[in-house]
C-alpha cells in the first residue's frame, strides 16, 4: 500500500513539475502511458491501446517549441542589423570570381560534351573486338554513352542558365 502511494505521489510530483515548467516555458504538456498487454508486452504512448492493455505508469513530458511560422520569414529589423555587412566593391569581386568559376566549369563540361559526342558517334560508335560477339555488351555500351552525352548537354544548359542569371 505505500508503495502505491510513494509511486502516486512521485507521479504527482512529475506532473506538477512538469505543469509548472510547460507554464514557464509556454509549450504544451503532453503525457506518456506504459501499458501492458496479457503476453506481457510494453507499450509507450500517449494514446490508450485497447482494452487489452492495462495502463501501469504515466510520466508528464514537455513537448518541444513549435519551428517559426515560415522558413525564410523576413528577419526583425534588430537581427537584419547585427548581420555583417559588405561593402559594393567587395561584393562585385566576389561576383567576378564566382562568374570566373563557372565560365570555367563551362569550358570544362563543354570540352566533355564534344568528346562524349565523338565516342557516341551519333549512336553507331564502331564495335569493340569482344563486342562482336556479345551484342548485349555493344548494345550496354551505347546506351552509356547517350547517357553521358545527356548528362554533360544538362550540364552545360545549366551553367548558361546560371550565367545569364548573373
Amino acid at each position: 500500500m505505500n508503495e502505491v502511494f510513494i509511486s502516486l505521489l512521485k507521479s504527482s510530483a512529475r506532473v506538477a513539475a512538469g505543469g509548472v515548467l510547460a507554464l514557464c516555458a509556454g509549450h504544451a504538456l503532453a503525457e506518456i502511458c506504459v501499458y501492458e498487454n496479457n503476453a506481457g508486452q510494453t507499450l509507450y504512448t500517449n494514446v490508450s491501446p485497447g482494452a487489452d492493455w492495462k495502463k501501469r505508469q504515466c510520466f508528464a513530458t514537455v513537448e518541444p517549441p513549435t519551428p517559426p511560422a515560415a522558413k525564410g520569414a523576413a528577419a526583425t529589423p534588430a537581427a537584419r542589423s547585427a548581420l555583417p555587412k559588405v561593402s559594393a566593391e567587395k561584393q562585385k569581386e566576389r561576383d567576378a570570381m564566382r562568374r570566373k568559376v563557372i565560365e570555367n566549369e563551362l569550358a570544362a563540361e563543354s570540352k566533355l560534351l564534344e568528346e562524349a559526342r565523338t565516342a557516341y558517334a551519333n549512336g553507331a560508335p564502331p564495335a569493340l573486338p569482344d563486342e562482336f560477339l556479345n551484342p548485349q555488351k555493344y548494345a550496354a555500351r551505347i546506351a552509356q554513352l547517350r547517357e553521358s552525352v545527356s548528362l554533360h548537354e544538362r550540364n552545360v544548359e545549366a551553367l548558361k542558365k546560371e550565367i545569364a542569371r548573373m
